[in-house]
């Protein structure tokens, strides 16, 4: 397997580097699971004399939402003729996959969201590629100016660092010396884990009814049962590593503590290798998915209700609305569908279903993400983290973890004495207002709450100008922006997880965030509904029914 090799020597050593990137999902260097055929048919399938038009609502147009477009597309062949229409109710399209523009500069843009993809995952790197999209190497563009290119901080010191000569054999010798054998034994683990998980892609797993039924026969409900400390420590891994290595991995990437994470998504943390980026922005890949299926997306648009209807259509209930602030615009309309897919969590849909769902999907708490996107002339202060030496530097990404004996921390407060996940220098731009024209570094925090004033002052070594970060003068941060997201669930041992169908031609996406959160599960979890639609249309069995569970985890009959 080419490049197998290569990744096995750098596995760990890349969960250290890449994971600030955050919001992702990384697999190791495995081969890609096959891909199933573009049209399959059972032998002699007769398409029939007339094909109708199966009009088909999407409510998103983030990952799940834009693959299922995109698979249904491609798993209809000659049998099926589609009408996809796409609401979403932001002005864009990529959902939690975004980009904003530093300056307001178009040739400027910078990931808010979702940031990096590797090799492997199959789904995303086929589209780019399909596309004709160009990728790049993750944190290429770094500026590479510190001594180390990253650093975890506990709030009093950095426990861990990692120099930026490219050294790599002496990088690798500096983590055996401190970590030992634990280091090989996550990768050993995480090799496991995500070679299970990968056969999700593949028959007779895929297409899956049951998420809680696949997750259980292959294995992995006995890993997401537990959290994450206790997945580590069942398998001999444990002490700093844990806490200084993989920890700050699960905070960076989804703001929680090995104490309340489970284990499947602890893993996912650790499964790090040949990381890259669309050029311009992750979302284009979901923007060409749509494309690619001919869908109809409508932007500022959102879905109040969905009526079953006697003839077993539903009624889509939508409404204008602001797309920057989510308010109504009091302009509505109704249409009518053979098939909607709810690709969004339905607690933040605000979807009125009319008691007609007998059982609704779990309301489950998300992590409240604070994304702070600043320029500033200055470097890192050394100070900030105790750095007081001559020619001291502060790592280009800083990520963190909790002192020893600390608390896992609640809800909201996760990042604990530090008070953030991660800081990252991601590249240096010009300011066009400057005069003379200068250089300035662009940086991104990841926090639980909003930073304040008194801390970027002191990050950046300057005087605080007063309670709001918008005060500080164009000469210290020129350029300033801040978004709060439900970033993804908070994702505590469990065992059960809601079922792609909620109804008969009523289809649902988002409980394999409680799974796995990243963009390619969510692409996985689209083209898995993408194929169980077509399938049901043509009157397709692959396989017998699959046992459903409820929130109990007792047996319920089949819809």
């Amino acid at each position: 397997m080419p490049g197998s090799q290569r990744g096995s020597h750098r596995a760990w050593s890349a969960a250290i580097t890449v994971s600030f990137c955050a919001i992702l999902w990384l697999l190791y260097a495995f081969r890609a699971p096959r891909t199933p055929p573009i049209f399959e048919l059972p032998e002699h399938h007769d398409c029939g004399p007339n094909i109708p038009t199966k009009k088909v609502a999407i409510i998103g147009a983030g990952s799940a939402g834009a693959s299922t477009a995109y698979y249904i597309n491609r798993y209809g062949g000659p049998c099926v003729k589609t009408n996809i229409t796409v609401y979403e109710r932001s002005d864009y399209v990529g959902g939690r996959s975004t980009t904003v523009n530093v300056y307001g500069n178009p040739a400027e843009p910078v990931e808010l969201g979702a940031s990096i993809f590797v090799e492997v995952n199959k789904n995303l790197v086929s589209a780019a590629k399909e596309l004709g999209l160009f990728t790049e190497d993750a944190g290429a563009a770094r500026p590479k100016e510190a001594c180390e290119e990253l650093g975890v901080w506990d709030g009093q010191s950095f426990v861990f660092v990692q120099s930026n000569d490219g050294h790599y054999w002496w990088n690798m010798a500096k983590l055996i010396w401190r970590y030992g054998i634990a280091p090989l034994r996550t990768q050993r683990l995480m090799k496991q884990t995500v070679g299970k998980f990968l056969k999700m892609y593949e028959a007779p797993y895929f297409p899956f009814r049951s998420l809680s039924q696949t997750a259980y026969d292959l294995g992995l409900t006995a890993i997401t049962a537990a959290p994450g400390n206790k997945f580590l420590m069942e398998n001999q891994i444990s002490g700093p590593f844990a806490t200084d290595i993989i920890q700050a991995s699960t905070r960076v990437n989804y703001g929680q503590n090995l104490g309340s994470i489970h284990g499947m998504e602890t893993m996912v943390c650790m499964a790090t290798d040949g990381a890259m980026a669309v050029k311009g922005g992750n979302w284009q890949i979901f923007n060409g998915m749509l494309r690619t299926a001919g869908a109809h997306v409508v932007l500022n648009t959102s879905v109040s209700g969905i009526l079953h209807q006697k003839d077993g259509t539903y009624a889509v209930r939508s409404e204008a609305v602001n797309g920057l602030n989510g308010e109504s615009e009091g302009s509505q309309g109704v249409e009518e569908f053979d098939t909607v897919v709810l690709a969004a969590p339905l607690q933040f849909s605000g979807i009125d279903f009319s008691g007609a769902l007998t059982m609704l999907p779990d309301k489950i708490p998300y992590v409240e993400l604070h994304v702070t996107l600043f320029a500033s002339p200055h470097k890192l202060n050394p100070l900030a983290f105790n750095l007081a030496g001559a020619g001291s530097s502060v790592p280009e990404a800083v990520l963190t973890t909790l002192p020893n004996g600390a608390d896992v921390g609640t809800p909201g407060d996760e990042a604990g004495a530090t008070g953030f996940f991660s800081i990252s220098t991601l590249r240096t731009v010009a300011n066009p207002a400057a005069t003379p024209p200068r250089t300035e570094y662009v940086y991104k925090i990841f926090s639980p709450k909003p930073l304040k004033c008194a801390f970027m002052a002191r990050l950046l070594g300057v005087p605080a100008p007063g309670d709001d970060l918008s005060s500080f003068a164009k000469d210290d941060v020129s350029w300033l922006y801040e978004k709060v997201w439900h970033s993804y669930p908070y994702l505590y041992p469990r065992v059960t997880f809601d079922d792609p169908q909620l109804d008969w031609n009523l289809w649902y996406t988002s409980g394999i965030e409680s799974f796995i959160s990243t963009m390619e599960t969510s692409s996985l979890m689209g083209q898995n509904v993408a194929r169980l639609i077509v399938d049901d249309w043509l009157g397709i069995t692959r396989k017998g029914p699959e046992l459903r569970f409820d929130r109990q985890g007792k047996e319920i009959p089949p819809l």
